[in-house]
């Protein structure tokens, strides 16, 4: 075959070829996963399963969520910072982590630096919760009690560093308790520990503990969230109780994406968070667990959130004392 005959072969195949043969598939062309630090059933992996769905419509892919639970979020969150920054491989990040990274300057993995944030998810306080059969009935039953006994009480949480950790360090600080404080190994945990009388109090997630508290497991002393909540009406705020601004601690639930992920992969994802706080049976069923969709303006507004987060848990961290042995 000479040149000519070679060169119009090779045109000719090249034409057959159709042209998204060459093009890079749009994003996302296959499920996308999502990592949950947290144990299946926990309240933020509840509400990330009931959003799940939601969101794969949006992005007109599968989303598959795995959990990856232990040391407070950080596996997770080191297993994610890991993975190819292509847009597949999610994190539900949190101000666990942000609070971690604070208490571990040496984890391998840095929430900011390591990750590009994609939008906020959802915001949830956490409740002060007893045993539905002890003898608390208010803050102020358990404080004194707990002031009584300087040093016997202590309170429970899913780990060192962790939302339910920060707000029961604070709660001791404010009210000036000897308590001890005793990590678990999950949220889920938190319950069962105090229905078997192994702690005292905690202070899960509302997403986690007000179906505790609706089966009657549970009693609600406080909330940590700024006004109070829609499913607890009668339940006062912490600041309430206590008249400190240091008692208003919200936890925070959203989307991150390994770093360098492409912008366009971070918009893609944003937008369909975006569509998925919309809907309204996932709003509904965001409120009936005491949470409430919360998503970001854009990825840049969620960065500069989680920069700003990370300024204040620095701070309650600092004021309350808190440290890996406490």
């Amino acid at each position: 075959m000479d040149r000519r005959s070679f060169c119009i072969a090779v045109s000719a195949a090249l034409a057959a070829v159709p042209l998204h043969g060459f093009a890079a598939q749009p994003f996302p062309n296959r499920s996308v996963r999502v990592i949950s630090p947290y144990a299946a059933g926990g309240g933020p992996d509840v509400q990330l399963r009931q959003a799940g769905p939601v969101l794969g419509e949006a992005l007109g892919q599968t989303i598959i969520i795995e959990n990856k639970v232990g040391a407070a979020g950080v596996l997770a969150a080191q297993y994610v910072s890991q993975q190819p920054a292509d847009g597949y491989t999610l994190l539900m990040g949190s101000n666990t982590h942000l609070i971690q990274k604070i208490l571990q300057p040496q984890l391998n993995f840095d929430p900011i630096e390591n990750f590009v944030p994609v939008s906020n998810l959802l915001l949830s306080p956490t409740v002060l919760v007893v045993s539905a059969e002890g003898p608390y009935r208010t803050v102020e039953d358990l404080v004194a009690d707990a002031r009584s006994k300087p040093g016997v009480m202590n309170y429970g949480s899913g780990g060192i560093g962790t939302s339910a950790h920060l707000a029961g360090a604070t709660l001791a600080s404010l009210a000036g308790l000897k308590v001890a404080h005793i990590p678990l190994r999950g949220s889920v945990e938190i319950a069962a520990s105090l229905l078997r009388g192994d702690t005292h109090y905690a202070f899960p997630v509302a997403g986690t503990a007000i179906p505790q508290i609706e089966g009657g497991k549970l009693r609600a002393l406080a909330v940590t969230s700024r006004e109070r909540l829609a499913q607890l009406p009668d339940v006062p705020t912490l600041q309430e109780v206590l008249g400190n601004e240091l008692a208003v601690q919200e936890s925070w639930f959203g989307l991150w994406a390994p770093a360098e992920t492409l912008p366009d992969i971070v918009a893609t994802l944003h937008e369909a968070v975006v569509k998925t706080t919309r809907n309204p049976s996932i709003q509904s069923s965001f409120r009936a667990a005491g949470t409430q969709a919360a998503v970001s303006e854009s990825p840049e507004a969620f960065a500069e959130f989680v920069r700003s987060e990370n300024r204040k848990w620095a701070d309650i961290i600092k004021l309350a004392g808190v440290t890996l042995a406490s």
